[in-house]
């Protein structure tokens, strides 16, 4: 079973930075790829990044390329987010979300995700 909780969220002026993490406290049985996600207020919820098991491939969305990068610690069963130059409509809540049949690949699809964790609040004020 998946358990994830996701930190690191808070408050940070623009062009600040923060670090998520994302650990998942489960059995890990077998691999899977992570994702992070986020839902603003009034949005839909949008894709940010993937990695997959290895760490050997990941995806970012156009709006955090060069600002955002995706990184895991297997032996921690954790997956972080590091987030620099942050903008105001950066302001979401992140969420991670593991792919129980995705390994080696990394998708941007949300509904091929099946665990998600309950999300973590980032504020980027102007």
């Amino acid at each position: 079973q998946v358990r994830l909780a996701e930190s690191g969220g808070g408050l940070v002026q623009a062009g600040g930075s923060l670090r998520l993490s994302c650990v998942d406290s489960g059995r890990v049985v077998r691999p899977y790829t992570t994702g992070w996600f986020r839902r603003a207020p009034g949005k839909e919820r949008e894709f940010v990044a993937a990695i997959n098991w290895s760490g050997t491939d990941t995806d970012y969305a156009d709006s955090v390329k060069g600002r955002f990068a995706i990184s895991r610690d297997n032996a921690k069963n954790t997956v972080y987010l590091q987030m620099n130059s942050l903008k105001p409509e950066d302001t979401a809540v992140y969420y991670c979300a593991a792919a129980m049949w995705l390994v080696g690949t990394v998708v941007a699809d949300p509904t091929k995700y099946d665990y998600w964790g309950q999300g973590t609040q980032v504020t980027v004020s102007s």
